[in-house]
């Protein structure tokens, strides 16, 4: 019952990864820990059978990625499915300024999210009005972006790196090479490395960051690298799915640990609230088994899941 992080190939949606999953492990119990777009390729985290239990803790986990984003084109999607429907000259680019810039959107933020995106209002998926050629008024939600780092600017998205070094993914000569989307025109190209919390879409910074700088923009390619403790060096392919080993429920909760007696488990396991002084969510351990997750307040421990 692994968490298996997979390598999501370009073109395909994250559905299609837990279906390929579940044909390949013989289980219809698949779940993943957050979504990847068609356009974008990386790290999903997939949860099979019993360890599906395991996905609401993941899916705050803060994610890595490498971001081209096109400058002096809009698209609708915010991304190189297009069509371009807006375009802008633009002027030399400063470097200085574009970090700058990228620096104004760390920290806690407030984004509008694309209205291609499958956010529900009022039981109707965005995306769907979108398509229909209508526009929902999406009010801006809170997201932490960790870090912006510019690698480099290009006078076009074909000239901008896609062969990177798995340990710090900067450009490299040899490495892993990523593809990315058909480019939708001839654009200059920032190439970023994002970290950024659960929730974030990195459609919608490319669209702000290009506003900032007075051009429409469109995220041309993307790639998640890590997704908690999983990084893109270590996920497998597709086809090898059926014989991956991934990782325990126990290794892939990121949480600090408590070991128990046979008492504490017990009491936990029937819900009871042991007094304890930790702090903050922890997994709970019995001879390197897990029992529980719980939530310490420095008196007592609260059951969140417990593991029979």
């Amino acid at each position: 019952m692994p968490v298996i992080a997979v390598d999501k190939p370009l073109h395909l949606t994250s559905h299609d990864v837990v279906n390929r999953a579940r044909r390949a492990r013989k289980t219809k119990r698949v779940g993943h820990t957050g979504t990847l777009d068609p356009l974008a390729t990386g790290v999903l985290v997939l949860a099979v059978e019993g360890s599906t239990k395991v996905v609401q803790f993941m899916e705050a986990d803060s994610k890595d990625y490498l971001a081209w984003i096109s400058l002096s084109a809009g698209t609708p999607t915010l991304d190189a499915e297009g069509p371009v429907d807006e375009t802008e000259d633009v002027p030399p680019l400063d470097e200085a300024e574009i970090r700058a810039v990228l620096a104004t959107f760390t920290g806690a933020q407030k984004q509008i999210p694309p209205q291609y995106s499958a956010i529900q209002v009022g039981g109707v998926r965005a995306y769907a009005v979108a398509r229909a050629g209508g526009e929902l008024d999406l009010p801006a939600r809170d997201v932490m972006i960790h870090s912006l780092e510019l690698l480099g600017v290009y006078d076009r998205v074909q000239d901008a790196p896609r062969t990177f070094h798995p340990q710090g993914w900067n450009p490299a000569a040899t490495g892993l090479t990523f593809p990315l989307p058909e480019a939708l025109g001839e654009f200059p190209t920032l190439l970023v490395r994002a970290s950024v919390g659960s929730g974030t879409y990195l459609r919608s910074l490319a669209r702000d960051v290009g506003a900032s700088l007075g051009l429409p923009a469109h995220l041309s390619g993307l790639v998640r690298t890590r997704v908690g403790r999983y990084s893109l060096a270590d996920a497998v392919q597709l086809e090898n799915l059926e014989a991956a080993t991934g990782l325990s429920d126990l290794n892939a909760l990121d949480f600090p640990c408590i070991e128990a007696d046979e008492g504490m488990a017990r009491e936990l396991r029937q819900g009871k609230r042991p007094q304890r002084p930790e702090v903050g969510r922890h997994v709970v351990t019995l001879g390197g088994e897990l029992v529980a997750v719980v939530d310490g307040d420095g008196e007592q421990l609260k059951v969140v899941r417990v593991w029979a």
